[in-house]
């Protein structure tokens, strides 16, 4: 062989190794990354989970193949249904935003039908590399900030105080399910390299004590029935892979051993009841979670029991997309019973979320769609390794939506649109590879990407001038603040919102402030938008609206309207 081959083989080689690694630092990025700046805490998050996204149709768009079509249209359809349910007293951003994700997610989900080929098992093993590695570092993190011990690590990570563990995703049940998605990974790693050498069996064995442990440090219920969810499904499949060997059939044991997996149960609750033993009092446990449940008016079945309060008088339309914390504050009062308390901006229930946003039929609709999908794929006839790593990474997405929200998340929306193309490629693969425009595609995709994260994050950060102390700012954003960023259109609820809380009242521009209320209360529907909304409203002469108002305040936000009505200032975040 020449030197010139040699060395071209040598760079295929090394090629062959760094893209597996590299996709593994892009699947784990999302859920690690750091930055909160600005008035929205999870938008930086969410421009580094699309430029991730970018980078991997880059990495992998040379043999890339379409998901399914059922599937393209599903996500088309959701997209246009949002849209047509949008709520004309909102700027574009919310169904924007939206449809951006959708686009992205079925991006990505070309990423996710490339890696069902296969003959791409280093593709493949990369994504669980992937969820391992971001498990096993917010892990760590995690621990660290449970024990109060992660301010060494800041700007890196965050300070939530003792007893509490979410890593850099800010929030318990994400982390939760970062972890067990992780735990899904490592039950692949683990049917995959079944004859690996001890030491590795030592290191998978600490690795999954570490999650275990990470997972009980979050106290978080639905990361508890996540993990139940996981070690139940693994021990049938273990049970099964034994009992067919056994039989005789040449099916592969693959997974530990049933009794092995299901040790994980009762060291997960030794493990949740020695850590607060360990991190002294004051420290909530996951035992007190789960014997004193949420705090009053935090149910969640007071939460729904609103949410359906809110569907049943308007079924078929829904409130709008992006409408429901207006609603909820608009029904101050007027709820059958209980109230929940906080700013409710997410029905906690995707299928609930949709219904009460956009109607019974396009929740139905969207919903259904994916039921049909899903029955259609048969998973329980699947006996594909990969395949059944993403179907369970898939589950723990779709459980946690039926109690939360990780869909309107970066990371969780990158998990997700992966495991749609993994699960439903294109059949006809050939076909779809001779395609040229499926090959152009790609590069396409990531420019598109990249162009809408460039905009999206300049924008973002001129319009976060607003809400920085003066020495803080941009140096041509230090005077004049609100005047240069008012031409936002992307963020332009968040600028009105800071024009409307620094803006002063009076009988001069009540008109205005009292118009520019009425809008802000469908973005933001709190305390500071409120004063502003009464007050206007009572020097313009319009009494019954401003007792109206008072009177909602006073039951949304009692400590806030006793401030209030004291003559104290309630605090806001812009200046």
């Amino acid at each position: 062989m020449s030197p010139s081959a040699t060395h071209a083989s040598a760079d295929d080689h090394s090629k062959q190794n760094l893209s597996p690694r590299i996709c593994s630092a892009l699947i784990a990025l999302p859920f690690l990354f750091p930055i909160t700046a600005g008035p929205s805490v999870n938008i930086w998050q969410q421009l580094a989970s699309w430029m991730c996204v970018a980078a991997l149709l880059l990495l992998t768009g040379a043999k890339q193949i379409e998901p399914r079509p059922s599937v393209l249209v599903w996500l088309a359809a959701s997209a246009a249904l949002v849209a047509v349910f949008r709520s004309p007293l909102l700027e574009p951003t919310p169904w924007l935003c939206a449809a951006a994700v959708v686009f992205a997610t079925c991006m990505v989900a070309f990423v996710g039908a490339g890696l069902a080929q296969q003959d791409r098992a280093r593709m493949q093993a990369a994504l669980a590399h992937g969820l391992i590695w971001a498990g096993a570092l917010s892990a760590v993190l995690g621990l660290l900030q449970y024990y109060d011990l992660a301010g060494f690590l800041h700007p890196l990570t965050t300070e939530p105080g003792a007893g509490q563990a979410f890593g850099n995703l800010r929030q318990r049940n994400q982390f939760a399910s970062l972890i067990s998605m992780a735990l899904i990974a490592a039950l692949w790693l683990y049917a995959s390299h079944r004859s690996a050498a001890l030491p590795r069996r030592l290191l998978w064995a600490a690795v999954v004590a570490l999650l275990l442990t990470a997972a009980a440090a979050s106290t978080s219920r639905t990361g508890l029935l996540e993990v139940l969810a996981i070690v139940g499904t693994a021990a049938f499949i273990a049970r099964r892979e034994r009992q067919a060997q056994r039989a005789g059939s040449v099916f592969a044991t693959r997974l530990p051993s049933p009794l092995v997996v299901l040790s994980w149960i009762p060291l997960y609750f030794a493990i949740a009841w020695l850590l607060p033993q360990l991190a002294g009092s004051g420290v909530d446990s996951m035992m007190q979670r789960l014997s004193e449940g949420a705090p009053t008016g935090h149910s969640r079945l007071i939460l729904w029991s609103n949410v359906l309060t809110l569907i049943a008088e308007r079924p078929w339309t829904g409130w709008g997309w992006g409408e429901l914390s207006f609603a909820h504050y608009m029904h101050s009062g007027l709820y059958p019973g209980q109230r929940f308390v906080e700013i409710l901006d997410n029905a906690h229930n995707l299928p609930l979320h949709l219904a009460v946003e956009l109607g019974i039929p396009a929740a139905a609709l969207i919903c259904g769609g994916f039921l049909w999908l899903v029955v259609r794929a048969r998973p329980w006839r699947d006996r594909n390794p990969f395949r059944i790593m993403a179907w369970a990474l898939l589950g723990v997405i779709v459980l946690h939506s039926l109690l939360e929200y990780p869909l309107w998340y970066g990371p969780f929306q990158l998990v997700f649109g992966l495991c749609l193309g993994i699960l439903w490629p294109a059949e006809d693969r050939n076909e779809t590879a001779a395609c040229p425009w499926a090959r152009r595609l790609p590069a396409m995709a990531a420019a598109l990407l990249v162009a809408v994260v460039g905009y999206a994050g300049w924008d973002y950060i001129r319009i976060s001038q607003i809400y920085l102390p003066r020495d803080e700012r941009l140096p041509a954003y230090e005077d004049d603040t609100l005047t240069k960023v008012h031409g936002s259109w992307l963020f332009a609820n968040q600028v009105r919102f800071a024009k409307l809380t620094l803006t002063p009242v009076t009988t001069a521009n009540a008109a205005e402030v009292h118009l520019l209320a009425q809008r802000i209360l469908h973005f933001s529907p709190e305390p500071r938008v409120i004063v502003k909304l009464v007050e206007s409203a009572q020097l313009l002469g319009l009494h019954e609206e401003a007792r109206t108002e008072a009177e909602r305040f006073s039951i949304a936000f009692p400590l806030e309207y006793g401030l209030w009505l004291e003559g104290k200032p309630i605090d806001s975040s812009a200046s």
